[in-house]
């Protein structure tokens, strides 16, 4: 993770998530995606489980109890030091026996039931003799949603590897007519690793022409030929934090109809971007930006939600769409990102990574959205 994380963050997390637990009435719960096992204790291994505690301070750090298996003895050591760790291969099966062990303490398991498999919960109910089992889900990832000055740093790193590997890509003439979307995508990435990514957020969208128009679209052999539209979404990792954004050029002279989409687009977009406040509704945001396009005849063409959450995963809370449900808070990054898809033609997303702020919030992709031409 980058520097400006404290060594309390954890700690803090976890007293945070208690708090939750105490509302549920629930004793301690059983904590199984790896995403949330990395958020409340930093650990960044491939097999581990967490049994965080709801007893006051010191004796709710000392019944928390996090499990992995030896594979990551040491690193366990190096990144979860402030806890006590067993070792075993069935990580959350081990941590429902030691509940079990001491029913007094762990009448009520919270459980996160969206991660958890049907079969995965028989296991639980064989296990768990004495103690109720309780479904608790979204607790962790209602405190995700929310970051703070460390993972917004991460982001932010995160939003400039994805920035500068696009202008490296333009400016060497990595979009250019004759090259396939496959080896658009090959180059992009390869540049995101060059300028401090860890990882690719996603496989990354390069769809060219009429493919354009497929809001999700798989790079393919199609080759990019003047005249059309390329769209290209894409994200970076640095320290667990993803980035997302699209931009959308044109090889050659755009054609009148492309100039006139990709102004109502960028319009939309700004449009997005201005609501996503703090405490707006999320519905209002995503109608802020649906209603210039609306508007313009193309509702129809604008299929998917405005925008979403980004963090340790590249979708997550809150959802930014017609039916999205609460507000924005100050410290939530999301996505906005309209679009216009005309079939068998081609098609425009601008989507731009933010910071929610009470004020005008923090736009962490900082790549050009005017129309580009390459």
């Amino acid at each position: 993770m980058p520097r400006t994380h404290t060594e309390d963050v954890h700690p803090r997390r976890r007293a945070a998530l208690r708090r939750l637990l105490a509302e549920r009435d629930v004793d301690a719960i059983l904590v199984t995606d790896l995403r949330n096992i990395r958020y409340l204790t930093g650990f960044t291994g491939s097999n581990a489980a967490l049994l965080v505690h709801v007893a006051d301070e010191p004796a709710s750090e000392q019944r928390t109890v996090f499990c992995t298996d030896g594979r990551y003895t040491t690193q366990a050591k190096a990144e979860v030091p402030d806890l006590q760790t067993v070792l075993d291969r069935a990580s959350a099966a081990a941590l429902v026996r030691h509940a079990a062990s001491d029913a007094q303490a762990y009448r009520r398991l919270g459980f996160e039931s969206q991660h958890v498999s049907v079969d995965f919960y028989d296991t639980m109910t064989e296990l768990a003799d004495g103690i109720d089992l309780v479904r608790t889900p979204g607790l962790v990832e209602q405190l995700r949603a929310v970051k703070d000055a460390g993972e917004i740093e991460a982001l932010r790193m995160a939003c400039a590897a994805a920035d500068r590997a696009l202008a490296d890509l333009i400016e060497h003439g990595g979009v250019r007519a004759g090259w396939t979307e496959r080896q658009v995508a090959r180059e992009l990435e390869n540049l995101m690793l060059d300028h401090g990514a860890d990882a690719i957020a996603f496989p990354s969208i390069v769809a060219t022409g009429p493919n354009s128009a497929i809001p999700h679209h798989r790079p393919t052999d199609a080759v990019l030929a003047e005249g059309d539209f390329v769209k290209l979404d894409f994200g970076a990792v640095v320290g667990g934090y993803h980035s997302d954004m699209t931009r959308t050029l044109v090889i050659g002279r755009p054609a009148a109809w492309q100039r006139e989409i990709y102004s109502l687009v960028s319009t939309a977009q700004a449009a997005g971007r201005q609501a996503a406040v703090a405490g707006a509704d999320l519905a209002a945001v995503d109608a802020a930006a649906r209603r210039v396009i609306d508007r313009a005849g193309y509702g129809d063409e604008f299929p998917h939600g405005l925008g979403h959450g980004v963090g340790l995963d590249v979708h997550e809370a809150p959802r930014i769409a017609k039916t999205g449900a609460g507000k924005l808070s100050a410290g939530m990054t999301v996505t906005v990102e309209p679009g216009v898809y005309l079939a068998d033609r081609g098609g425009v997303r601008i989507e731009d990574t933010l910071v929610v702020a009470e004020g005008d919030n923090e736009v962490l992709t900082l790549s050009i959205k005017e129309l580009v031409t390459v």
